[in-house]
């Protein structure tokens, strides 16, 4: 199985090893996997181009390292527990050899459909098995599966299977989110309106809602996988042929594809869910995230399964039917490793620890936390009353477009500092880069963080336009990947990161890192979350705006909380980051994954709200209109 660290001597070793030898130590991990044919070069890139290839001329299917190659030791050990949405409702179970057989008869299905290796094809469904049996069942035959979050709009759906160039849609009659039922069916028939290129729609009944039926277009799932084989070779593929593409929003523009690569994304995705959450065999893993997003991808399907995990797949939200949902999940099936946002954490932070006291958790191992810096005041509460004192926090740091965790603690192993995603995963060079695009040496230094040297599961292209991908990433500094994030470097080492390189401010010539800001603010005992952005200041040149999510004020009133809360700031960092506006709002612009929409807030804050961009992943417009509607600053609309 992969090689996994186990002591932090281990890990400087293993690190020391990646670095003065990439080729070398990559080769290493590859070789736990099984090959069709091996690679003639273990990597070839160039940065200006851009090129990044990795274990050159190597053929295999990702499948078969997640079925043959695990099916004699586990092949009767459940992959994945399913929890529906309404705890009334029963769970499933699907072994891996249960889960091949599925995944084999729709693949089979696709290929009597006509869709063949390099054809696409676009998934939009809610968290249920055959999610994830119709994204393997698309690898299995290397089609490039591109799914699309089941929260997304008709045009947001439209522009992806557009883009992409799907000519089948793999759906459901409906999704059940909390209280909701979302009707997928409906979304998908207004999305293809006017899209000749669809011909194929592949519906799984799961809530049993009245739809409307396109005989011409539509089959039921049943239909199309009925008298179908379970028995199905796998496509062998190259190890730089697409495994799939991951749409995520630009600041402005379309949607970027993000397009990941099938032998070099498998060993990265599973070589760092075997290290970061330390995974023992017989461990039960269990992911918050949606598989529309890449933590699902990579932390929920690929890296999992490569590894033979027992998976818990969850359909709902953290707080339905009440705050306590995620604490019985964990008492239910004994999980060992738990993966989630801070979003969510923030959000159960709230409702205290009530809905805890009655909770066996002492199976937790690993708590792990995704998508954005984890703040110190939920770092602590999830520490203290979620891992009772004796879980390591693996605060991870990583992109779409990285395809798996590239700074983050080794849990158990790294000590942790709150907030800091710590060090790098072994095999990735991290760089703190100036303005200029001068490289930073030594610690205790801030910029922008840049990565010096290509790792397996990076991102190829965008779909469609490499151009735009060597603009985006390649350009801004020479001979870097660049993130977009600034970081800081702290005397031990440590990296911090401070959020995008828009939301550092600029304070008189001071430059202020937005996370740090909110984190202090955070801490207010009254202040359920918040967010900073820069605006125009006659004098310091940026100034700081805060939008501060306050549902119940002091006796003092707002003019009170915001007082305590420049206070709290000034105490903690200083008196240069203090916010000069502080708006309490109803809440924040949020993507359905749960980020802060910050460049919508910037807009905001300029007084211009004219040309929001892209907001089809909002998760609630209203929230927009009210924070406009109540701004600090004249608004332009």
């Amino acid at each position: 199985m992969i090689n996994k660290i186990n002591t932090l001597g281990g890990y400087f070793h293993e690190y020391q090893k990646s670095i003065s030898n990439p080729e070398q130590f990559w080769a290493q991990q590859a070789e736990e996997f099984f090959w069709r044919n091996h690679w003639t070069q273990v990597t070839d890139w160039d940065f200006s181009t851009p090129k990044i290839q990795w274990f050159v001329d190597a053929k295999l299917n990702i499948t078969e390292n997640i079925f043959e190659r695990n099916l004699y030791t586990h092949g009767d050990q459940p992959a994945i527990y399913w929890e529906p949405n309404d705890p009334q409702r029963p769970e499933r179970v699907l072994t891996y050899r249960q889960l091949l057989a599925q995944v084999n008869q729709f693949a089979n299905a696709l290929k009597d459909e006509g869709i063949r290796k390099g054809d696409t094809v676009t998934i939009y469904m809610p968290m249920i098995p055959e999610l994830a049996i119709a994204v393997l069942a698309c690898a299995r035959i290397g089609a490039i599966h591109s799914v699309v979050f089941a929260g997304f709009s008709a045009n947001a759906l439209q522009d992806r299977i557009k883009n992409s160039g799907s000519r089948i849609v793999l759906t459901a009659d409906g999704g059940f989110r909390g209280h909701k039922t979302i009707p997928l069916k409906s979304i998908v028939d207004e999305a293809l309106q006017g899209l000749d290129q669809v011909t194929t729609v592949v519906i799984f009944e799961h809530t049993q809602q009245p739809i409307d039926c396109h005989p011409e277009r539509d089959i039921s799932w049943h239909d199309f996988i009925t008298g179908k084989s379970k028995d199905c070779t796998a496509e062998v593929m190259d190890s730089e042929d697409p495994l799939f593409i991951i749409y995520t929003s630009g600041s402005t523009g379309q949607p970027k594809g993000i397009v990941h690569s099938s032998g070099g994304y498998m060993v990265y995705s599973a070589y760092t869910f075997k290290n970061i959450f330390q995974y023992c065999n017989g461990d039960v893993y269990f992911c918050t995230a949606d598989i529309g997003w890449i933590t699902g991808h990579s932390y929920l399907i690929y890296g999992p399964l490569l590894n033979a995990a027992k998976v818990v797949m969850f359909e709902g939200v953290p707080n339905w039917p009440d705050p306590g949902r995620m604490w019985e999940i964990i008492e239910k099936y004994q999980v060992n490793q738990f993966y989630t946002a801070p979003t969510a954490i923030r959000s159960l932070l709230a409702s205290g620890t009530e809905f805890l006291e009655d909770k066996d958790l002492s199976s937790l191992k690993v708590i792990g936390t995704v998508g954005e810096p984890i703040n110190e005041d939920a770092w602590h509460w999830v520490h203290d009353h979620v891992g009772q004192n004796r879980c390591p926090i693996v605060d991870t740091w990583w992109q779409t477009e990285t395809g798996g965790m590239m700074i983050a603690p080794l849990a158990g192993i790294t000590p942790t500092k709150p907030s800091f995603a710590t060090l790098p995963v072994p095999g990735i060079q991290p760089a703190v880069v100036d303005a200029e695009g001068n490289e930073l040496s030594g610690n205790s230094v801030t910029g922008n963080l840049c990565i010096r040297y290509p790792w397996p599961g990076m991102a190829r292209s965008i779909w469609g336009d490499h151009q735009r991908y060597k603009k985006t990433y390649f350009t801004p500094f020479a001979g870097y990947y660049f993130s977009g994030d600034g970081v800081r470097r702290d005397e031990d080492g440590y990296y911090r990161i401070l959020g995008r390189v828009d939301d550092v401010i600029n304070v008189s010539g001071h430059r202020l890192g937005t996370a740090e800001i909110e984190n202090a603010i955070n801490e207010h005992p009254l202040v359920n979350e918040s967010a900073i952005v820069g605006y125009p200041h006659p004098i310091k040149g940026q100034g700081i705006y805060a939008f501060v999510v306050c549902p119940q004020t002091s006796t003092g009133g707002e003019e009170g909380v915001k007082q305590s809360i420049q206070r709290g700031v000034s105490k903690r960092i200083g008196a240069i980051a203090k916010p000069d506006l502080i708006q309490i709002v109803p809440g924040l612009p949020k993507t359905r994954s749960g980020k802060i929409m910050r460049r919508i807030l910037r807009k905001i804050a300029e007084g211009d709200a004219t040309d929001l961009g892209d907001t089809s992943t909002l998760l609630d417009e209203q929230v927009v209109q009210q924070i406009i509607d109540e701004a600090l600053v004249p608004v332009k609309r």
